[in-house]
């Protein structure tokens, strides 16, 4: 698709060039503006943006409102003239990366990306589980040879990162099991959307990529995806690049969490044991109708007290804050001082990335860090050990690598990899932990797996 798709991306861009008015009602509602520091006038921000997809550079103001893009995406509803403001962002995003790197550089940085990914994703993963549940979340089972078996009713695509914090995603195959539905899980970096190297610049590898998982994907007509950044490089890049070339998609996205929304009434009779919490919800909007069906998963569990904590709704998911990282900080701050006047037993996160940023804040709260899933596997009763929180809360390589001595051996993983992906999960920590007190008490593995209250 390398060729093709830079055709199709420069042709959805002169559409924009094309179609755009430059009224300005897209950076009027963007929620990142003015924490962002863009003061001039809308319609002169927008512009700029249309310069930049034209030459690659444009006035500072829109430079830094592309750059500081978190993915909100209330700019794709303002929109009267059918242009997708988010995409738009991300081609002139696209535009400047490649103004401002050679394209060995370009290559250069997104390998490294990558490398640095597969290492994190292959031994964090392994330092939790053992060959049978890797095997059940899709990884080693490349040998299979499946084309003779019946076509699954959806392929489950965890995308990435998901693997760092299995238990999430363990909890999600078991309730499709509930459901008694068919489906085939894919993901990791033999999977990878391509992502990472669109950011750089380099779009041929980007293409490859996901063309070389688009086809693995195509198991189904359906495919339920968990990552929030790949359902948007999918259904907002590569799909419609690929639609343009073949004239038809292989298949169907859907975000899981809408899946499970969806799906709520046939839900309901197996939440059958009372959680009881008073728990709160971390919020990001970016994709429409996923916050709304975590609320309906939460409120239809027994025992469930939802508290709204009044907090901004911002961003894809936590890691797309990362363009301003004060201001971050200063948002999950508020969100933990929130919740702790409002009393809640839990702060109830949608995404793995938000629970990989807040877990180990467990530690210096009055609540536990939660996904919503193990809420509603409680009300099921099945649970999975948050092994990731759990590690996380050691907070030192030396503690984490003793931890997972074993695991590590069985997989090969050679200690200098080992000691570099547990640096990174301990790095991984935005808003800083409080200074530990020197009789404080960590949690224990029991405590963090567990998630009602006895």
């Amino acid at each position: 698709m390398g060729n093709f798709f830079e055709d199709a991306l420069q042709g959805r861009v002169q559409e924009i060039i094309d179609a755009c008015t430059r009224c300005g009602k897209c950076v009027e509602v963007c929620p990142v503006k003015a924490p962002a520091g863009v003061a001039a006038p809308a319609q002169e921000v927008v512009s700029g943006v249309i310069d930049i997809l034209r030459n690659g550079d444009g006035p500072a103001a829109s430079r830094r409102w592309a750059s500081t893009c978190m993915l909100t995406g209330d700019c794709i509803e303002a929109c009267d003239y059918g242009v997708n403001p988010r995409f738009m962002l991300t081609m002139a995003r696209l535009a400047i990366a490649k103004a401002s790197a050679e394209p060995r550089e370009q290559r250069r940085r997104g390998v490294e990306t990558f490398r640095k990914l597969n290492r994190e994703v292959t031994v964090q993963s392994r330092m939790q589980l053992e060959d049978g549940l890797l095997a059940r979340l899709g990884q080693r089972t490349a040998a299979e040879d499946a084309r003779g078996a019946p076509a699954p009713d959806f392929v489950f695509y965890t995308g990435c990162n998901l693997l760092k914090t299995p238990h999430i995603a363990l909890l999600a195959l078991d309730i499709m099991d509930a459901f008694g539905v068919r489906y085939q899980v894919m993901g990791g970096p033999t999977h990878c959307c391509g992502v990472g190297q669109l950011r750089t610049g380099d779009t041929a590898v980007s293409a490859n990529m996901a063309e070389t998982t688009l086809k693995k994907l195509a198991r189904s007509g359906q495919v339920l995806t968990w990552c929030a950044s790949c359902q948007v490089q999918f259904t907002e890049v590569m799909l419609p690049a690929y639609e343009r070339q073949v004239g038809s998609r292989p298949f169907e996205m859907t975000p899981f969490m809408r899946y499970l929304g969806e799906r709520l009434e046939d839900l309901r009779p197996l939440l059958r044991l009372p959680v009881p919490l008073r728990v709160a919800l971390h919020r990001h909007p970016g994709i429409p109708g996923v916050v709304e069906a975590a609320i309906a998963l939460l409120t239809a569990v027994p025992g469930i007290e939802l508290v709204d904590l009044g907090q901004p709704a911002i961003g894809l998911m936590s890691n797309a804050l990362r363009t301003l990282p004060d201001y971050k900080k200063k948002l999950q701050l508020a969100e933990l001082e929130a919740a702790r006047e409002a009393g809640v037993d839990a702060l109830v996160a949608v995404y793995h990335v938000d629970h990989r940023e807040l877990c180990a804040h467990e530690r210096d709260w009055p609540f536990r860090i939660l996904n919503v899933l193990e809420v509603v596997g409680a009300s099921m009763g099945i649970a999975y050990p948050d092994d990731y929180k759990r590690l996380k809360l050691l907070q030192d390589v030396d503690l984490v690598m003793a931890e997972c001595r074993d695991l590590l051996a069985h997989h090969g993983i050679a200690e200098d990899a080992a000691r570099a992906s547990i640096r990174a999960m301990l790095d991984e920590q935005p808003l800083p932990l409080k200074p530990l007190m020197q009789n404080a008490i960590v949690p224990s593995s029991e405590t963090c797996s567990t998630v009602a209250k006895t």
